[in-house]
């Protein structure tokens, strides 16, 4: 086709526009089934060198697309802000680069085709790792409205999503440059898409709860979380958090779902906020799960500070749940001796910088178990899947988008945690501060859901089923099989040579 004539760098460039825009909030994730066509065109016809360059500006182009929201965050200083966006879209764009690379060494005439699903998973999977581990921009995030084709997530995780989507890029590739073969491409993309799409369909239509399920209420305060520490505003900010609670407790559910960082308080030790709640949990006999920040002393005098949830529950002591995965950058600072961009943030928060929990905590309600996860932890697989395989019935997602505003951070944000849904078969309730808020079921389907920006409160009959899955208690076993096949296929066989 003609526009395969193209440029290296305009290739690379479309490349990039087609797979970005392939994410939310555009809901055009068919896209990316042909849009890395361009670039595996560049790979295919030229050496390693030149393909760690077009790598590397699809991947900027790409992520700067996806991933824009990173720059819009109000929490911190422009610079900081636009650091950051540069920093993330460069460093995610290496994969990229890298892949490029290495497919130009490791590619033969027998392998051409057959070694890049294995090469973009295996990407993929060891992008996850290490405090930079970034899974939020994995290729099923894509497939969040085709819930027909993410069934599979149960068995394999995210990476089936990824090496189905490389390998229709390449059998459409394909009928575009080798005409006789177009027919026989063509049924087979099409059987491949035919027998995903059957498995899907039937798994929704056939999933069964168990017969109990639980009220549970979601409080959405949409308060700005620029002005949520402001002293002046505190006691206007309670007030309205105190009323939205009773509002809450008039529903009558099960359990009422705070957002992260509800209030402007460190609960565990400002008891008389705390009793108050206490009070009303006890009274109302409706326990509740409140995000917060805590701050705990050594006895050196040191404080650490913590990303935190606390469980109320009527006439016992509360519990406590410190986030294991933050923010590299915003949370904490990755290289403070050379950065530290946490000492530029517009919050009136004394507390230098989070410190990580270890501890993957249950809740207890009525017969149930249930997880906590917050914020950014959602978008990673491992911290579900250890919850649900440490016997967490359903999980709840604390988040404050707010700093995103209304980009496309929190749209995303809410779709990964149709794919956590998914890959455990558990029921999911997110409440966010701004939004997105819902309820989700396993299957991925969404039983109830906010809009962006709305101050609200939403019940909803959360129906529980069996959790746990393949992938729950094996993890990420198609990606390590498909890394060693790379091997096999890639490095291992041309040293063979």
């Amino acid at each position: 086709m003609f526009f395969l004539k193209w440029p290296s760098w305009l290739l690379a460039i479309s490349s990039g526009i087609l797979v970005g825009v392939s994410y939310l909030p555009f809901k055009t994730g068919f896209i990316i089934y042909f849009g890395f066509i361009p670039l595996f065109h560049l790979w295919i016809f030229n050496g390693a060198k030149s393909n760690f360059k077009t790598g590397l500006i699809f991947g900027i182009t790409y992520n700067l697309i996806s991933n824009y929201w990173i720059g819009t965050n109000s929490g911190a200083e422009f610079y900081v802000v636009a650091l950051s966006l540069i920093f993330a879209v460069i460093y995610l764009g290496l994969f990229w680069a890298f892949g490029g690379y290495f497919y130009g060494l490791f590619k033969t005439s027998s392998n051409t085709y057959t070694i890049l699903p294995f090469l973009i998973v295996s990407l993929e999977w060891i992008r996850s790792f290490g405090p930079l581990g970034f899974t939020w921009g994995n290729i099923a995030l894509t497939q969040s409205e085709y819930l027909f084709i993410l069934q599979l997530l149960d068995f394999t995780g995210t990476y089936s999503i990824t090496f189905l989507v490389i390998t229709l890029n390449i059998l459409i590739y394909l009928m575009i440059i080798k005409k006789k073969q177009t027919k026989v491409k063509l049924y087979q993309a099409t059987l491949i898409m035919f027998v995903i799409s059957s498995f899907g369909l039937y798994r929704i239509k056939n999933f069964q709860p168990i017969d109990k399920n639980l009220d549970i209420a979601i409080i959405q305060p949409n308060i700005d979380p620029n002005e949520k520490w402001n002293y002046k505003l505190r006691k206007e900010t309670m007030a309205i958090m105190d009323s939205l609670y009773q509002n809450a407790i008039d529903m009558n559910p099960d359990l009422i779902v705070f957002p992260e960082t509800a209030l402007p308080s460190y609960l565990r030790i400002e008891n008389r906020v705390r009793n108050r709640l206490q009070s009303k949990v006890n009274k109302s006999q409706i326990p509740i799960l409140i995000g917060t920040v805590d701050r705990q002393v050594d006895q050196y005098g040191s404080k650490s500070y913590f990303n935190s949830s606390m469980f109320l529950n009527p006439k016992s002591e509360y519990l406590m749940y410190d986030k294991i995965h933050l923010v590299p950058f915003a949370e904490y600072d990755l290289i403070p001796s050379f950065i530290s961009p946490l000492a530029d943030l517009n919050l009136n928060v004394n507390r230098g910088v989070f410190k990580k929990g270890k501890n993957y905590v249950k809740f207890h309600i009525n017969d149930y178990t249930f997880s906590n996860i917050i914020c950014y932890e959602s978008s990673f697989p491992r911290y579900a899947r250890k919850f649900v395989a440490n016997g967490a019935d359903f999980l709840t997602i604390q988040a404050n988008d707010g700093w995103l505003g209304k980009s496309a951070g929190p749209f995303q944000h809410f779709a990964q945690a149709k794919l956590r849904a998914i890959e455990n078969r558990v029921p999911i309730v997110r409440g966010g501060n701004t939004g997105i808020s819902g309820h989700i079921l396993p299957t991925g389907e969404v039983i109830s859901k906010t809009s962006l920006g709305d101050q609200v409160i939403i019940k909803e009959k959360l129906p529980i089923f069996k959790s746990g899955t393949f992938y729950s208690a094996y993890g990420d076993i198609f990606a390590v099989t498909m890394f060693v096949i790379f091997l096999y296929i890639g490095p291992i066989n041309c040293k063979k040579k």
